[in-house]
């Protein structure tokens, strides 16, 4: 079975849930982005397409900014900033990430096909436990995606939900990102970067009398 789709096929296929170099260009201003001159094959089947064409979103990445300094998250959160009040979409306002090597690792020029929601059954659940199964994301790649799927379509991905990344922090926590906005109100807007903190032998418990 052939592997490969053109540009036109996918996004007959695709429809909203396609962003190709087309849809780049239409928000290469508003993302301050370069769109990629030498676009690669798309590396699935439209058999593949037809049956994700609901659930994920066909993307493709580019690996610089419109000034040349490589996408990043880093980049990213410089052009997009951290406050709500400002603009919007943003950053959620953190900064323990900030020389960690995830945060300054540049997207690369590829398709990436990333689901819209949460497989419900690994709601909860530790996500080492579907490492054989599931690849996960980079963080850098869902960022890309939901600020490119916000100024095309003006929708939010994983409104409340947290995505876990293939990433992890230089203590080997794992990255997950994510939930725009909190359905309780209690925190503003913001593209949210956090790590799960594994247990070490350095935490445990005291007592007061």
């Amino acid at each position: 079975m052939e592997r490969t789709t053109t540009i036109d096929e996918a996004k007959a296929i695709m429809g909203t849930n396609f962003i190709g170099p087309i849809e780049l260009a239409l928000i290469s201003s508003k993302m301050d982005i370069r769109v990629p001159e030498n676009v690669p094959p798309i590396p699935f089947s439209p058999i593949e397409l037809i049956n994700k064409q609901k659930d994920y979103i066909l993307i493709l990445g580019t690996s610089q900014m419109s000034n040349g300094v490589p996408l990043t998250l880093s980049s990213m959160r410089d052009r997009f900033g951290i406050n709500p009040d400002v603009s919007e979409p943003c950053f959620y306002n953190q900064d323990w990430y900030l020389k960690e090597d995830f945060f300054s690792t540049s997207l690369s020029v590829k398709w990436f096909l990333l689901r819209k929601s949460i497989i419900n059954e690994t709601r909860s659940k530790n996500p080492e436990l579907y490492l054989q199964n599931i690849s996960l994301p980079s963080a850098i790649s869902c960022a890309f995606a939901l600020f490119s799927y916000w100024h095309l379509y003006t929708k939010i991905l994983w409104v409340n939900d947290y995505i876990w990344c293939i990433d992890t922090d230089h203590n080997g926590d794992r990255i997950y990102v994510g939930r725009y906005i909190d359905p309780e109100g209690k925190n503003k807007n913001g593209f949210s970067v956090h790590r799960h903190l594994n247990i070490r032998n350095n935490y445990g418990c005291i007592d007061t009398l």
